[in-house]
This record gives structure tokens, C-alpha cells and sequence, in this order.
């Protein structure tokens, strides 16, 4: 009897985790609403040996930048913001240094001109929302706002969410919790910003060969001292910080629920955005980066453009990745959506490996979006 996709999986998730090329991994695959794989192996803690399971929390990185995207994509459904409003007209500090037309449209597509974290940022101050946001009401542009796109690793924090905070009302992390980890069932599973009592749940990340960073005199969007990042997320503090481009500490149900919850139809009842915010949210944007190449980019989340060609396809496949290989990803037209979880961060090809055995299953051609 042939193996379902389910059973595929896990077995790929074995093989990946017993021969040393991965250390703990979660997968989860959403299909018309329904959770089609959730898989998992491995260690969560290499040096305690405790295993991952369903429930293991994993550092996401970037992947957190999904979820803040829907919530400024909500605010504007609601008639609370407008993608090609300035910024500064809900958060008037912000208008200083020639800060005064960016649009919350500009931070979205990280064309804002702001990608550098201030040099003298350290720890204590990354986990201050109020003066985190204060530093970023001084900065002056680094290039003229929507000339081109540079990503904004960490400052896309207070940029996006801080104007949806302000006509809104509540913290980042409440709305969060109430606006989509409430609502789709994983409040236990979903955060930026940790309480104390799931630090027992965090997988513990790993990098046998971090990056060099970037000189320390030298503008970055993640400065040298904050680096290595995968010792950045085991630090108690910065798990308990609430950094939405970055922070999200989630496990790869949640991951791929919240993207399954964008598609039409949603899942268990709950679609976040309706079908036309969908579009609107998920159009390319036409914007090259500083060498001049087409950056594959909608409102929040990234694109791919693979399937461009496609007939009648209006809504591109989206998602968002991190640092280290976490991600988020779902396909409208074929009503799937994936979460995808590690805590070893190496040079593998473990992505291309799971998207192809999805691919496979579906019969289409997701490994190219892997790449991207």
C-alpha cells in the first residue's frame, strides 16, 4: 500500500533528523482548511535531549513579519489606516528628518528609506516598544522613500506596527492574540514576546557557521553586536521582546493556520481578510532593489513570481521566511498553506526537500518557490 503524504513526511522529518543533517523540525501543510500534514522530529534542545513535538515553540525570525502584515492589512479593511496615507498623520513625531510623506504603503514594501537599526541600539533597548519608537521618529531617510526597495530586517518593527497601535489602541501583542491567534485557535501556540511560563516549550537555536556581520562602524540593518542571531534568540530577554519584524517564537501549525486563514474560505470558519484585501495586499509592488533587479515583493508579504504566467491567476503565492529557514507560505489558487519550523541553522537544502515531496502530493511545481 502506497504512503500517504502525511506518512512521507514524517519519514523525511526522521531521516533528516537522525543523520545529524537537521536537529529538530516541524512541518505543517494546510489543504481547502483543512490540516492535511503535521509532522515533527528530532531534538529541541541538543544539549538536554528533549524532544520536539507538536507543541515546541520555535524562534521564526522574520516569518513573524507575516502576521504584522495582516494586522495592518485588517486596520485598513477596517477604515483605520490607508496604505498611501503618511505615517506621520497617526504618529506626528514620525514626520521629523524628512520623514513627513513616508506611507504606511512605503513601509509595507520596505521602500521607506529607514532599513538601519540606530548604531547604538543594544538589547536592553531593542525590547523598549516606546523607545524603540521614539529612535525611529529621529532617523533620517538612508535614500529617498520609494525610490527602491532595502529590506528592513528589524526597523519594518515599529514602522508597520506602531501606526496600527496608534489608531487601534491596543499593544502589539494584544491585538495579536485577539485579531488572529484568538480567533484561529493557537493562542498557546502564536507569539511575540513570550510569557514566562512556555519558555519550557522554546526549541534552542544553533549555528555551527554564523555569518560574519557587517562591520561595526557601518550602517546595517542588524548590527554587529547583535549578532550571532541564533544566540540573539536564546536570549531570555530578547524572547520576551516584542520586535514584530523578528521576535515571533510560534510552532509551524500556528505558522501555517494563520496563512490558511488568509485564503478564500479561511479555516474553521475564520478568514481574516476578505478575497479583494487579499489581492490588494498581495499585489506585486514594481520595485527594484539598490542593484536594480526586480524585487519580488507585495504589502508584507514576499511573492512568487513563478507562477506569474499562469492563466487566470490573480493572487501570486506569498508568504514570508526567516533568518536561520524557518516559513510561512500559501497558494490561493491551490488553497494550500505551509508552516515550517528548524532550530539548526546550516547550508542544507532540507526546504527544497520538503517543498518537493508537497510538490509531489499536489502535483505542481512548488520547488521553485523554495529558492526564492
Amino acid at each position: 500500500m502506497n504512503s500517504t503524504p502525511s506518512e512521507q513526511m514524517q519519514s523525511l522529518l526522521d531521516e533528516l533528523t537522525s543523520d545529524g543533517t537537521e536537529r529538530g523540525l516541524q512541518v505543517a501543510v494546510y489543504r481547502d482548511g483543512q490540516l492535511w500534514i503535521d509532522a515533527w522530529a528530532g531534538v529541541a534542545d541538543y544539549a538536554s535531549g528533549r524532544p520536539v513535538d507538536g507543541d515546541t515553540l520555535f524562534p521564526v525570525f522574520s516569518v513573524t513579519k507575516g502576521p504584522a502584515a495582516t494586522l495592518a492589512h485588517l486596520a485598513v479593511d477596517r477604515g483605520l489606516l490607508d496604505y498611501d496615507q503618511p505615517i506621520a498623520g497617526v504618529w506626528p513625531e514620525f514626520a521629523a528628518n524628512g520623514k513627513a510623506g513616508i506611507t504606511l504603503r512605503q513601509a509595507l514594501n520596505h521602500s521607506a528609506g529607514l532599513p538601519h537599526l540606530p548604531p547604538h541600539i543594544d538589547f536592553s533597548e531593542l525590547g523598549d516598544w516606546d523607545a524603540m519608537c521614539a529612535e525611529m521618529a529621529k532617523l533620517a531617510p538612508a535614500f529617498p522613500p520609494g525610490s527602491r526597495l532595502e529590506y528592513h530586517a528589524i526597523t519594518y518593527s515599529w514602522l508597520v506596527s506602531e501606526p496600527v497601535r496608534r489608531v487601534d489602541g491596543r499593544s502589539f501583542q494584544q491585538m495579536l492574540q485577539e485579531e488572529i491567534a484568538g480567533p484561529l485557535g493557537v493562542k498557546s501556540d502564536m507569539f511575540v514576546g513570550i510569557p514566562d511560563e512556555v519558555e519550557s516549550r522554546v526549541a534552542v537555536l544553533e549555528e555551527p557557521d554564523p555569518p560574519v556581520p557587517t562591520a561595526a562602524d557601518q550602517p546595517a540593518s542588524v548590527p554587529a553586536r547583535l549578532c550571532p542571531l541564533h544566540a540573539f534568540m536564546n536570549r531570555p530577554d530578547m524572547r520576551r521582546g516584542c520586535l514584530p519584524a523578528s521576535s515571533g517564537i510560534m510552532t509551524a501549525r500556528a505558522v501555517a493556520k494563520h496563512y490558511a486563514s488568509l485564503l478564500p474560505g479561511g479555516v474553521d470558519g475564520v478568514q481574516l481578510l476578505s478575497d479583494e484585501r487579499l489581492r490588494l495586499a498581495t499585489a506585486p509592488q514594481h520595485l527594484l532593489n539598490a542593484q536594480g533587479e526586480p524585487a519580488p515583493w507585495a504589502l508584507g508579504y514576499q511573492i512568487y513570481e513563478c507562477y506569474a504566467l499562469e492563466p487566470g491567476r490573480e493572487v501570486l503565492p506569498f508568504g514570508h521566511g526567516g533568518y536561520g529557514g524557518s516559513a510561512g507560505f500559501a497558494d490561493p489558487t491551490r488553497g494550500i498553506a505551509v508552516g515550517f519550523t528548524k532550530n539548526l541553522f546550516n547550508k542544507q537544502e532540507t526546504m527544497a526537500r520538503i517543498w518537493k515531496l508537497i510538490a509531489d502530493a499536489y502535483r505542481v511545481d512548488l520547488l521553485s518557490v523554495a529558492g526564492r
